[in-house]
Parts: C-alpha cells; sequence; structure tokens
C-alpha cells in the first residue's frame, strides 16, 4: 500500500515542475487515477509522455504496492484547454 501523496512525491521526484493530482479510486491505497501536468510533455507522445510518468513510479509498480493505475497527463497549456472546455460544458 502506499499513499497518495507518496505517488505525487515519485511523480515530481521524477518530473520537478509536475503539478500531480492523485485519486485513490478504492480506499485502499492500490488503485490510483493520476492527472500529471507538466512542461516536459511539450513535443512528446502520450506514449511519451506515460513512459515518463510510469518511470517515476516503477518501482512502487514492481513491488506491488500500486495495483491500477490510471493515467492521464498534459501540458500546461492542454490543461488549460481542458479545464476551460469542462467550464463551457457545465456552465
Amino acid at each position: 500500500m502506499i499513499r497518495p501523496e507518496e505517488v505525487q512525491q515519485l511523480i515530481q521526484a521524477g518530473l520537478p515542475d509536475a503539478e500531480v493530482l492523485v485519486q485513490d479510486l478504492t480506499g485502499g491505497g492500490d488503485h490510483y487515477q493520476v492527472t500529471v501536468v507538466s512542461t516536459a510533455f511539450t513535443g512528446k507522445s502520450l506514449v511519451q509522455q506515460h513512459r515518463l510518468v510510469y518511470g517515476a513510479v516503477n518501482q512502487a509498480m514492481a513491488t506491488d504496492q500500486i495495483h491500477a493505475f490510471a493515467l492521464k497527463t498534459y501540458t500546461p497549456e492542454k490543461w488549460a484547454e481542458a479545464e476551460t472546455a469542462a467550464i463551457a460544458a457545465h456552465g
């Protein structure tokens, strides 16, 4: 089991400028939904972005501290677009 704060710290250690939102999906500390916003994703494909994040949490996944990891990655620009779209959809 790994706490959401620890998941956030692992990702930020690998991507120091990242904004990381971690949600424990089951309350059991091993199934997470994670959103990461980082300038490191600029110019990278979605697969490359995910590899950067998985590289940061690889040890926790290899030791089964994390069983499920739903991941969304955004550049700061794409994140701003997504937030604007969400506000427009609910407004």
